[in-house]
């Protein structure tokens, strides 16, 4: 695994890589919800409705950007944002393939949202995430994120974090 490096780009969000991450992202969330409140996998039906339903067209330009992240060339990863307001941007389709978790990939998805976000003008980034999302709660933790008050109705939102972006960093 020597050599092998993750890269992050904006993508189309119905690209095929961006399209083939959203059904893994949403089919492993769903069936983890549903496992845990029902003891089943998503019915199948409802999860094509869902999926086709929750098409990503908020993060395309102007006022979103989807990133698509590859290990090694290949999509592994994505991150979303979208403007909520003229300063604050919100995060969301935070996912990393369970085979490529563990090599940083999300932090750096993470960071290049939140690159994204202060491009499109924001100030501050806000997510939701469910209680049983652990993982996510502790990265976004780790990441520099507080919990907070809710900042939507979504009726699967159980946490909402927020960070202050710093103003970006000058190249020289």
């Amino acid at each position: 695994m020597a050599g092998m490096t993750w890269t992050i780009a904006p993508a189309p969000y119905d690209s095929p890589a961006a399209a083939a991450l959203w059904r893994a992202y949403y089919t492993e969330v769903s069936d983890r919800w549903y496992l845990l409140h029902e003891g089943h996998p998503t019915d199948p039906e409802e999860l094509e409705r869902e999926i086709a339903a929750h098409s990503g067209a908020d993060l395309a330009p102007p006022g979103g950007r989807l990133l698509i992240g590859r290990y090694d060339g290949t999509p592994a990863g994505s991150a979303g944002v979208r403007l909520l307001e003229a300063d604050t941007a919100e995060l969301t389709r935070v996912f990393v393939l369970p085979e490529m978790r563990g090599r940083g990939g999300a932090a750096l998805l993470v960071a290049a949202a939140e690159d994204a976000a202060r491009a499109l003008g924001a100030r501050r980034v806000v997510l939701d995430t469910r209680s049983d999302l652990v993982e996510a709660r502790a990265l976004y933790t780790r990441l520099g994120y507080t919990e907070t008050g809710p900042h939507n109705s979504d009726p699967y939102a159980e946490h909402w974090f927020r960070k202050e972006l710093p103003p970006a960093r000058a190249v020289n």
